[in-house]
């Protein structure tokens, strides 16, 4: 399979200036303490996520991603969405702004240098919210693009991103301030130069948001049969005008991306329900269990019972962080 490298980031951290090493340097604490072990670490403030991992990744972990921010404060990972790579660390800073299935690997890490990310959500509403309140101008429609970018982290950006993690350390202050924080965060995002693109979520007549509402629905009904005239209809787009879209955002046809969503559900009804593969495929709507064994090896590289197997033996869980 052909794969297009979309952005290798240095994992030197002598590239930045000495006050962004020392802005790094402080978020990497603060997530440190608000990540005081292995994983995810839910915070306080609502949709802000901790994350450390101690080790590099023997291989990709799939998942379907929700709309978010991501900046590494320490380490490098790479994310692969269908047949492209983005690979990142703590120079630039990973967007999604839409729901994507991934594979994720972290690439830098080791217990005594950890990898350490920082992780907001994105709510379209206050994107939208923002736009408004901000007035920025209506950029004319143009083609669309991929919901996963990668954009130069910068000083501005990392103040803003410390100083929310900050309110963790002061609870009583958080509930008034954290709402601020987080719209300082998103309009840094917006001035990014890749700003329009995620602009383009939060404004109802983009076709980003259309190819949105589609995924809504592909993600509520991925065991149903593909309807494509629905979809289309779901988006207010010919047919042609669906296929074109969908798959700039998602590069995948909406097709390919029911079954990424259908094998990442079977794979966890194995893992933590242990049902028969032939149950799992026929739960997430494969009529022929060949056929799902078939595609379930190629997107895993093996069939469900070897791929369980060395998911248990290591330790591997069906999860991902960016």
């Amino acid at each position: 399979m052909h794969t297009a490298i979309a952005s290798q980031a240095s994992n030197d951290s002598a590239q930045f200036d000495a006050p962004s090493a020392l802005r790094l340097r402080e978020l990497a604490r603060l997530i440190e303490r608000h990540a005081p072990g292995e994983g995810i670490h839910e915070t306080a403030i609502p949709g802000v996520c901790a994350i450390r991992m101690c080790e590099a990744s023997a291989e990709m972990v799939h998942a379907t991603h929700q709309p978010a921010v991501c900046v590494i404060a320490q380490g490098a990972k790479r994310v692969m969405l269908h047949n492209e790579v983005y690979a990142y660390d703590a120079s630039r800073f990973l967007i999604f702004s839409v729901d994507l299935p991934i594979g994720a690997q972290i690439t830098a890490a080791t217990a005594d240098a950890p990898y350490l990310c920082f992780r907001l959500d994105l709510d379209p509403r206050e994107i939208a919210a923002l736009l408004l309140k901000s007035g920025t101008p209506v950029a004319a429609q143009r083609d669309s693009s991929r919901g996963l970018y990668l954009s130069r982290t910068s000083d501005a950006m990392l103040d803003a991103v410390i100083r929310l993690m900050r309110l963790l350390d002061t609870p009583a202050d958080a509930a008034a301030l954290a709402p601020l924080a987080v719209q300082e965060i998103l309009y840094h995002l917006l001035k990014s130069d890749e700003g329009e693109l995620l602009a383009r979520i939060g404004r109802s007549d983009s076709h980003a948001h259309r190819i949105a509402r589609v995924i809504t629905w592909l993600k509520n009904h991925f065991a149903e049969p593909l309807r494509i005239e629905h979809l289309a209809g779901e988006a207010h787009m010919s047919v042609s005008s669906l296929h074109h879209h969908f798959k700039a955002v998602t590069a995948m046809s909406p097709l390919q991306y029911q079954k990424q969503l259908r094998l990442q559900e079977a794979r966890r009804l194995l893992l933590s329900e242990a049902v028969d593969a032939a149950t799992a495929g026929h739960r997430v709507g494969y009529e022929s269990p060949s056929q799902f064994s078939r595609e379930y090896s190629r997107l895993f590289g093996a069939p469900p019972s070897r791929d369980l197997q060395r998911l248990r033996q290591g330790g591997i869980l069906a999860s991902s962080s960016a």
